[in-house]
Formats: structure tokens, C-alpha cells, sequence
């Protein structure tokens, strides 16, 4: 990486955030990696590279992209971001108070300003098991660090809503470190919106409709357009964009790594601004607010401030020629530099593998109709639905394929425990079976087949190799290791991105899945706190109730 020697002049066409203007001009860069001058250059008013604020993810969990913070960062910095706002409780899930270390530990050695917040929710709810529990004491103490920015996401809406001491006092910790507090209410609307924002929650990620944002926004909070591997509700969103630009936030929030390596934030701003949104309210939202709203130790492309920004040769397909952080050049024309950092891994797995007689069903009533989660491409949100099944032998139900009716399990993976079982349709696989420990939140074995050899044969795959993601037929098999924590890969981006690649369009082409992002939508449909209907290694669980429910339909 060079260092800045001296003084260093950037010449280009300066955005100027706060005038709303565009001219040319001298960016002169001190030893110390921050701006020194800003002169305007007439000569240049038509002609170089835009230089520009960089952006900033305001919400995502780095551990989604299966990468260590230094290989998301080598990724990301060639898209223009300069800083992340994280969410590091997928390994705190598992690893507890250790995993976060692990991530701050990692991202020091890296220029890519990532800004970690405390978990709140560990685990996410009481009707699963993870691999750890952060209480409020534990979290006050993480909140009063500096490196911890913010409280990430609360999750457990209903117990904010419902008075929970435990979470409450997490809030007040956070409040009284003068920092703020994330939100996660999915279809939160009206009175109970308004009640969750006075609990002290400043934003949400999770809106899905423009009116469920609009009722956030009237009750004060912040709207994070999302826009990630699994979840996508920038369409939905959209029309806030020049509505609320002070009040707006950009943000991937899972972005699986072959997506990570084709973009990040700079997607949303080009598709904004393709789609005519004002240029310098597109810019604020993606590279000043989160800045502002978290406090950030991050340029603005002021005079004085540290040298973090973007040269691009346009403004509207916004190509990266370079991003530089703290002074330095990170990356020019698509090739980072950034040093690598390989840590041992570190895990929590400890189940053994499993027979297919592990995974059959209980028998239920003569004519009985059984819970189903309807999945939908590109949405986290699932429907609870009730299904006649088709049955075995025994009166067991099964998968059903030709019916799109496929059975899904969750399994313990931090001590050996009975699978839970359930079944889903909208997956559309026709073959075999996939399977994965990247499980949202509490990251356990997830798994969904056409029958129950397969079903054990990718759960087993996952457990052989102590964490990772696996599809196969017959005797077909492909897996991608994920030694750390069971949720990342420590190989480097490019690797585990077309490796993960690979493994999707397997899974799409020869088991005939009919998802965009199978894998992604798997992992989530253990997520209790999305709502409708959800498994858990305990049990499904009703995520509009917030209550466990049976696999059989009962007759009131």
C-alpha cells in the first residue's frame, strides 16, 4: 500500500455535498491522511474524474458474506465503500462475546472503517438454541467500549412492545453510552410503531411496504432501504427517496459473496439515480447520513476531515477509478490493496451425524392438514399456510415435489438433539437435497429435500466438515467448508465467491431449483423474528403470535 508522502493533489470535478454543486477543483491531502485544501481549478470544471464522499453500508452483517472482515473489505473497496456500519451477531449467536472479538480483532488489520455495534439479541428469541447468551450486563459492558458504535438491531419487537426488563435495559445502556439503537420490525405499523420508536429505537431496515416506512418515519425513526442477496425492497421503497433525504439510509444487510463481488452500495446509488432521483439526495443518503447517525469517524470531503472518497468517471454509471481511505489509495480501477490476515479459525459445533430415520415425521390425524411455510423469491417474509400431505406407509407425511410440498429440518448443532421438522413450499426442488449452517440467527443445521436420504446425507456433509453449505443427488455430492464459526470461509473473496456460485447455479440447473438465491432463502427460513412461519431446532414457530406451533393442524 503506498503511503502518502508530502502533500498529495487530487484534480477533478469536486461533488459538493453542501453547496449541491459541481466544479473543479484541487483536493490536497496532508501526511497526516486528511484534507488539507480544497481549491477550485475553472480548468477542470468539464473535464476529470468526479470526486466524491465514498459510501457506507448503513446495516449488514459482514459474517453473511462467508468472508473475514479483511476479505469483505477487498471486495467492498473496490465498489467504493470506505466504511460499514456491522452487525457482528451471527457470530456472536454462536461464539458469543468471543466471536466479537474475533471480527474487531480482524478488521484492524484492514483500512476499511468498519463499525461494529453490540448485539441485542443473543439468542434472537426463547424458542431456539445458540450457541451463546449475551445478557444486558454483558452488552453494557460492550456498549461502553468506543470501537462499539451502536446497539444492533432489536429484534425481539414484541418484547420491546411487551415491557421486557432484559432488553429495556440493554436500550437504557446504550442510551446513557450516548449511543444509538438499531431496529428490526418487519410490518411493525401505526400505534405499535410509534410505541416501539418511543422505547428509544432510532431506525429500521426491515419496511417492506412505503406505508409501513412512512409510519416509522412519522413516529421519528430512520428508513434503511435494503437491498441484499435475499431480501430486496428498494422498489417498494423508492419513492422516499427524494420525500426524506435527510431520513434515509442505503443498505445490503446479508449480501452473499458472489453478489458482493459484482457490487455493494454503489448498486442502489446507480439504480437510483438511473431512475431519476436527485443526484445530490441520492449521495447524501448513501455516503453522508449513516456518517451523521452513527457518529463516524469518517470524511465528509470537508476541509480537515480524513481524506476518505471516490473518483468516478461519471455520475450516472458511477465507474470506481479509485477509493481512498484515510489517505490512502486502496483500490484503482477494480484491484484492492489491501494486506491479507489469515486468524486459526475458531467454531462451536459439537453434534454427531445423524440416520434418515432421524428425520421422519410424526403420524398426525386421519385427514389432517399440517402447517406449511410459503416462501416467496427475494422476500424474508413467509406466509403460514395449512396443506393437505401426502402421506407414507405409516401416516407419515413427506415430500411431496410434484407438488412443490418439500420437507425442511433444523438441527442442533451445539449438542445432539432430536431434528425439528416441518415442511415448506416456493422452494421448487425437484431433486436431491441442500443444506447449510449459515441458519439465521442462531445459525444450527437447516436442511430441505425431496426425501429423507438426501435430507441426511447433505446434514451429515454439513457436520463432517464442522460448518458450511452443501447440495447434492443421488450420490452427487458439493460442499463449501466454513471452518469459522460455521458461518465464514478463511479462504480469500474471489475463491469463495465462485465457489458459492458455483454451488447455486448446481443447485438451480441439476436439482432444479427455481429460487434466484436458493441458499439465501434457505438460510433464513429459521429467522423466528420474520414473520409468518418459521422452524427452529426446537419446533416451528409463529413469528405474527411470537408463539411455537404444532407440525399438525389441530380442530379447535
Amino acid at each position: 500500500m503506498t503511503k502518502p508522502t508530502n502533500m498529495q493533489e487530487i484534480k477533478g470535478r469536486y461533488v459538493d455535498l453542501d453547496a449541491r454543486e459541481i466544479y473543479g477543483a484541487v483536493v490536497t491531502i496532508d501526511d497526516a491522511g486528511r484534507i488539507a485544501r480544497i481549491d477550485r481549478d475553472p480548468e477542470r470544471d468539464k473535464r476529470g474524474w468526479f470526486i466524491l464522499p465514498g459510501f457506507v453500508d448503513a446495516h449488514v452483517h459482514i459474517e453473511s458474506s462467508m468472508l473475514l472482515p479483511v476479505e469483505f473489505a477487498k471486495l467492498a473497496v473496490v465498489h467504493g465503500t470506505v466504511a460499514t456500519v456491522s452487525d457482528p451477531h451471527e457470530i456472536a449467536n454462536v461464539m458469543g462475546l468471543e466471536g466479537v472479538e474475533y471480527m474487531i480483532d480482524n478488521a484492524r488489520h484492514t483500512p476499511l472503517s468498519i463499525n461494529f455495534g453490540a448485539p441485542s439479541c443473543v439468542p434472537a428469541t426463547f424458542a431456539e438454541t445458540a450457541g451463546a447468551v449475551l445478557d444486558a450486563e454483558a452488552v453494557a459492558e460492550l456498549v461502553r467500549r468506543p470501537e462499539i458504535r451502536y446497539l444492533s438491531e432489536v429484534m425481539n419487537y414484541p418484547g420491546v412492545l411487551q415491557g421486557d426488563a432484559d432488553l429495556l435495559a440493554k436500550i437504557a445502556a446504550t442510551h446513557a453510552a450516548g449511543k444509538p439503537v438499531d431496529g428490526h420490525a418487519p410490518g411493525l405499523r401505526g400505534a405499535e410503531a410509534a410505541a416501539y420508536a418511543a422505547a428509544g429505537i432510532s431506525t429500521d431496515h426491515e419496511c417492506f411496504t412505503a406505508a409501513e416506512a412512512r409510519d416509522k418515519l412519522a413516529a421519528g425513526m430512520k428508513i434503511l432501504i435494503r437491498e441484499g442477496s435475499a431480501a430486496r425492497n428498494y422498489a417498494a421503497l423508492e419513492e422516499l427517496i427524494d420525500e426524506f433525504p435527510d431520513r434515509i439510509m442505503f443498505c445490503t444487510d446479508d449480501s452473499h459473496p458472489d453478489a458482493l463481488l459484482a457490487g455493494h452500495i454503489n448498486r442502489l446509488v446507480i439504480r437510483a439515480v438511473r431512475g431519476g432521483h436527485d443526484l445530490f439526495n441520492v449521495l447524501r443518503i448513501a455516503c453522508r447520513n449513516p456518517v451523521d447517525h452513527y457518529g463516524l469517524d469518517i470524511g465528509r470531503l470537508r476541509v480537515g476531515d480524513r481524506a476518505d472518497f471516490i473518483q468516478v468517471d461519471d455520475l450516472r454509471h458511477f465507474g470506481i477509478m479509485a477509493t481512498w481511505i484515510n489517505g490512502r489509495q486502496v483500490a484503482e480501477a477494480g484491484a484492492h490493496r489491501l494486506p491479507d490476515y489469515r486468524p486459526e479459525p475458531i467454531n462451536n459445533f459439537h453434534c454427531s451425524p445423524k440416520s434418515p430415520a432421524d428425520f421422519r415425521a410424526a403420524p398426525g390425524p386421519a385427514g389432517g392438514k399440517i402447517r406449511v411455510i410459503g416462501v416467496t423469491d427475494g422476500e424474508l417474509v413467509t406466509e403460514a399456510r395449512e396443506m393437505t400431505p401426502v402421506l407414507d406407509a405409516e401416516g407419515r407425511p413427506v415430500s411431496a415435489p410434484e407438488r412443490d410440498l418439500l420437507k425442511i429440518v433444523v438441527v442442533n448443532r451445539y449438542q445432539d438433539a432430536p431434528p425439528a421438522i416441518g415442511f415448506v413450499t416456493g422452494m421448487k426442488l425437484q431433486r436431491g437435497a441442500i443444506a447449510s449452517s449459515v441458519a439465521h440467527d442462531s445459525h444450527n443445521i437447516v436442511a430441505v429435500g425431496v426425501d429423507d436420504a438426501a435430507i441426511c446425507r447433505m446434514v451429515n456433509a454439513v457436520i463432517a466438515e464442522g460448518g458450511g453449505i452443501a447440495a447434492g443427488r443421488d450420490e452427487y455430492l458439493e460442499v463449501l467448508p466454513l471452518p469459522v464459526a460455521g458461518i465464514m470461509s478463511a479462504e480469500r473473496g474471489p475463491q469463495v465467491a465462485a465457489r458459492y456460485g458455483e454451488l447455486s447455479g448446481f443447485v438451480r440447473r441439476k436439482l432444479r431449483c427455481g429460487l434466484e438465491a436458493p441458499f439465501m432463502t434457505l438460510s433464513f427460513l429459521a429467522l423466528l423474528v420474520i414473520p409468518s412461519l418459521k422452524l427452529s431446532d426446537r419446533g416451528l414457530f409463529d413469528g405474527e403470535r411470537f408463539v411455537p406451533v404444532d407440525l399438525w393442524v389441530r380442530e379447535a
